[in-house]
């Protein structure tokens, strides 16, 4: 008996086709006030641009308060949902409008879809500037891994760059319950 793969045992075709939507990178209009912009590329084990990975993103309010409000799939314009996707481009690049984050230590949380993965990869991007020292999940990385969780700052807004494997991997997180992502070989 041949089973056939489904979309929650490995990625496909299914990025292009029944995930993006009108929108959906942007969190605010590009340009409005307050606006950042929040991107990177996502690299392979070898260092190479992964042409069609997947990013989400969930982020707080600029006043570091979680966002409940619906939305995310409809965007009005007005409405700040704190969720965003953004499929990358033929060289890697994802790109994000939205606002900068608040609290004590500002972060985006990030979900990775991208080819060979069984299922996806979650990793934040903590802003620079804050007392980070304060934050036990940093401080329960390797301290020389930690600098592959913190976005460096532009002029515009802040990059990210997620490295699937080998040299300055980002650090992924494991959640109780939930079966961590593993590439395929």
């Amino acid at each position: 008996m041949t089973l056939t793969p489904t979309p929650g045992q490995t990625v496909g075709p299914f990025f292009g086709y029944a995930l993006p939507y009108p929108g959906d990178s942007h969190l605010v209009p590009p340009g409005s006030p307050g606006s950042i912009h929040f991107h990177g590329t996502v690299f392979d084990g070898l260092g190479n641009p992964v042409p069609d990975a997947l990013i989400e993103i969930w982020q707080p309010g600029p006043d570091g308060s979680a966002i409940r409000r619906a939305g995310s799939l409809h965007r009005d314009g007005f409405t700040f949902t704190g969720w965003g996707r953004c499929g990358t481009d033929n060289t890697g690049h994802f790109s994000f409008a939205t606002l900068k984050p608040g609290g004590k230590r500002p972060l985006f949380a990030l979900s990775v879809f991208a080819r060979g993965l069984l299922d996806r990869l979650f990793t934040r991007a903590y802003l620079p500037g804050p007392d980070l020292t304060g934050d036990a999940f940093l401080n329960s990385v390797d301290a020389a891994r930690r600098d592959t969780l913190i976005a460096a700052e532009e002029a515009d807004g802040f990059r990210f760059d997620i490295r699937l494997q080998g040299e300055g991997e980002t650090v992924f997180l494991h959640f109780p319950g939930h079966r961590p992502g593993t590439l395929s070989q």
